[in-house]
């Protein structure tokens, strides 16, 4: 019989939907597995190669975790609020609603086309009601807690999309989403509080069973420094304070540099003598991102405050200050001491301007160099410091500005508070309303969810207000506390608001008066192993982890980190090696190759294409040996002869191939999991296959290609469906080979091997080498005076000429 994997496919896809074979049920007596990938966005492409490898990856530990007897979680839904949809609705002309219900539908066939044992009665959708209502929920409880506020402040503003970005949606300077310029702009802004959560952050990540560079991403994207703030008196009467991380270098600091938007810059305007040519700067700093502005090989650029000066507060000396666009107001305080003598970036701003440069740290000429990462060294030119190490002198000038009232001790952290609100219509309405007698008061809980409301435009505004500030019934309110007349906010959340707790809503779906009942979170969070990209390392992973810290504090979830393993895949490149996009024509549509080839041979091929944290280039030619082992496969379970005993010839190989799989699951090293179940299936060939051979060897490929392997199970009788069954065993005693090869030498030189039963004795293993001949030769009119004798490992003669 012919392997029609179309009509094979189909069958087994309704018969586990008939069944609900991967539904997970809540409180089952059975050990619980939360398996979780990142749940897409269902744009109009549909599902590409680049999802199907986590897919894939995640369902092939499922699948195998429910063999081992756990109840698994394994969810799907969709993160669909944001600006693709949007953007795609105004070109086209069609509601966001409408485009976001059939890209869903599309996605969806797609993945059940793949056979993915989701548990579709979890599924869930960012966009519905019953769902954003507990995300605006979240938001009211961040704001009763502080952590929820309005400020404002420079914002990223994307010149195209027309609405404010995160630091962390800016790439390269431009917009993540639509790859058009950003700028900066002066914006009122909703944001939250995350650097309140910054040190726990840090800290709870040396608990978690994540890779090693996703912990690295994170510690340096949160970014803590420790130093000292210093006040350094101004010429105009006000204190400007710093934040470094070498107080010890203070005598070495020449001028300062504040950020363009610093608050001084405008409060000094009146006194300078050169206003004209600080506005023009702040408007040229304005315009960049702080990407652009922050990147190290770039020209220094500046323009010095004339009339105002600083006052070194252990040299007493004034020193000139500049603004540059190199300092940022978001970070420490806006303003830096520049030590041109140590540090790369101020050394060149020094060079450019003409400015002292002082060594401060034993190390050599500084006019012809900059001293960047001192960390060790002793102090000069530094007064009371001089002779002391680096480490000694932090902690004496700390203290010595503590006493004087001239600083104190400070932890600094990169991590910046999340700006929150987009100026958009697609995404959450944020539940404020802005009354003019009692400022933002949130909605009451009993009124959500707010619904967003059904506009006829949707198009971004040239003033930066959402398309919602048009609706004026809908803005037009009273104030839940004094009943005055009040406005709602229009600004919507970002698309990262609905994805920050969506793990949480899988456990309990359906449930209306809670974001899930706390007996489904107590039985199924942590999550247990969670796999998605590297690019998203800095924006969800860290915003899922602080609101989840939050909730924790608030004693809504049991826990104090939503995921307990992270693991992350490497994409998938074109044919040749390039990134796959529609102008280079190398985009692989699945749909194509199931069509082809089957949805067990995608699914095979995926895994088996490289090491899954690499990125690896796609093969026609692989592909097509995929579906050749599958045929092969196929033609064997045919010709499977009565049995319920392993092959004597192929046992030993089973039972390794059945370690190696199960260990090289669980290290994601699919490739070569694939690779054992080929050579097994060479073996079974040579040696002839039992049906008893036949059902081990579909139970351990069937997380990779289960359509295959339960229509198989089906037609050698086995009992039940293949992705129900035991997760099979081996015996250790038959993993090891029955004989070993040794090395033999002669006087420590090697000279040949010779093959020895496994765990010979020195005897036999001698007995081996003798009657080699390369040996033989060797050892002719020699006497053997000693023998080393490694087991399993080596043999070393020691002869010496016969007397």
């Amino acid at each position: 019989m012919k392997y029609d994997y179309g009509r094979i496919e189909k069958k087994w896809q309704d018969k586990w939907r008939e069944a609900e074979c991967f539904q997970a049920e809540n409180g089952d007596k059975r050990p619980k597995y939360y398996a979780l990938i990142e749940f897409p966005y269902p744009s109009g492409h549909g599902l590409h190669v680049g999802h199907a490898r986590p897919y894939t990856a995640m369902d092939v530990i499922a699948r195998k975790r429910r063999m081992q007897g756990y109840n698994v979680l394994f969810p799907m839904g969709w993160d669909a609020f944001g600006l693709p949809t949007e953007n795609y609705a105004i070109a086209n002309h069609i509601h966001p609603a409408k485009v976001t219900k059939e890209n869903i539908a599309f996605f969806r066939s797609q993945l059940d086309m793949l056979g993915y044992s989701f548990d579709w009665s979890r599924e869930i959708n960012t966009t519905d009601p019953s769902y954003y209502k507990w995300t605006q929920w979240i938001f009211l409880k961040l704001f009763e807690h502080g952590l929820a506020y309005k400020a404002k402040m420079p914002v990223n503003w994307c010149t195209s999309c027309k609405c404010v970005l995160a630091n962390e949606e800016v790439v390269d300077n431009v917009c993540e989403r639509c790859g058009s310029p950003v700028i900066r702009k002066e914006k009122s802004q909703w944001m939250l509080k995350i650097t309140e959560y910054a040190q726990r952050l840090l800290d709870d990540l040396d608990d978690l069973d994540f890779i090693e560079r996703v912990k690295t991403q994170q510690r340096n994207w949160i970014g803590r420094s420790t130093g000292a703030e210093v006040d350094f008196a101004t010429t105009a009467g006000d204190k400007l304070r710093v934040f470094t991380t070498r107080p010890d270098t203070l005598f070495g600091a020449t001028y300062m540099v504040m950020a363009p938007e610093h608050e001084y810059v405008k409060k000094w305007s009146d006194r300078l003598k050169n206003p004209e040519a600080v506005r023009e700067y702040c408007e040229q700093a304005g315009r960049k991102s702080d990407f652009e502005r922050t990147e190290m090989a770039k020209d220094k650029t500046g323009v010095e405050l004339l009339a105002v000066r600083a006052v070194n507060p252990v040299t007493g000396e004034e020193i000139p200050i500049f603004i540059s666009d190199y300092v940022l107001a978001t970070y420490g305080t806006g303003a830096i001491m520049a030590v041109p003598g140590h540090d790369t970036r101020d050394w060149e701003f020094a060079k450019k301007f003409g400015l002292p440069i002082v060594e401060v740290v034993a190390g050599g000429n500084v006019q012809e160099e900059a001293f960047t990462d001192v960390e060790t060294g002793r102090m000069v030119n530094s007064g009371f410091l001089n002779g002391m190490e680096v480490a000694d002198a932090k902690e004496a000038i700390t203290r010595w500005l503590i006493e004087r009232g001239l600083g104190e001790a400070k932890v600094n952290y990169k991590l910046r508070d999340w700006v929150f609100s987009r100026q958009r219509y697609w995404g959450e309405p944020i539940p404020i309303v802005h009354c003019p007698k009692c400022g933002y008061v949130p909605i009451p809980e009993s009124d959500l969810p707010l619904v967003l409301p059904n506009v006829d435009s949707y198009e971004p505004t040239d003033t930066g207000e959402s398309p919602i500030a048009k609706m004026r019934d809908w803005v037009e309110t009273t104030c839940p506390r004094c009943g005055g007349k009040a406005e709602r906010e229009t600004d919507t959340m970002p698309q990262w608001a609905g994805s920050s707790w969506y793990f949480l809503r899988y456990t309990d779906p359906k449930d209306d008066k809670a974001l899930a009942s706390p007996e489904a979170l107590e039985y199924w969070t942590p999550v247990d192993w969670y796999n998605g990209g590297m690019e998203h390392t800095t924006l969800h992973l860290l915003y899922s982890r602080f609101w989840h810290k939050f909730l924790y504090d608030i004693g809504v979830v049991p826990t104090k980190e939503p995921y307990q393993k992270r693991t992350s895949h490497g994409m998938i490149l074109g044919e040749g090696g390039e990134k796959m996009s529609k102008s280079r024509g190398n985009v692989v549509n699945p749909n194509d190759i199931v069509e082809q080839y089957g949805a067990d041979t995608m699914r095979l091929y995926i895994m088996f294409i490289g090491d899954f944290e690499k990125a690896a280039p796609w093969s026609s030619a692989a592909v097509k040996g995929c579906k050749r082992f599958l045929d092969r496969v196929w033609n064997l379970g045919e010709t499977a002869a009565p049995g319920e005993e392993y092959t004597p010839a192929s046992e030993r190989a089973i039972h390794r191939t059945i370690k190696k799989v199960g260990e090289d699951i669980e290290a994601m090293k699919f490739n070569t999991a694939i690779a054992a179940l080929m050579s097994l299936v060479n073996d079974f060939a040579t040696n002839g296959v039992t049906r008893k051979d036949m059902r081990t060897l579909l139970i351990l490929l069937s997380p990779f290609a289960p359509h295959i392997c339960e229509e198989l199970w089906e037609m050698l009788g086995g009992k039940g469906m293949a992705c129900s069954q035991s997760w099979p065993e081996y015996d250790e005693a038959k993993t090891l080979e029955e004989e070993v090869d040794i090395a033999v030498q002669v006087g420590g030189k090697l000279k040949s091997t010779v093959k020895i039963p496994l765990g010979a004795g020195e005897a036999a293993a001698l007995e081996a080498a003798k009657a080699d001949e390369k040996i033989g030769r060797l050892t002719a009119g020699m006497k053997l005076v000693r023998v080393i004798y490694v087991q399993d490992k080596l043999i070393n003669l020691i002869l010496r000429p016969e007397v």
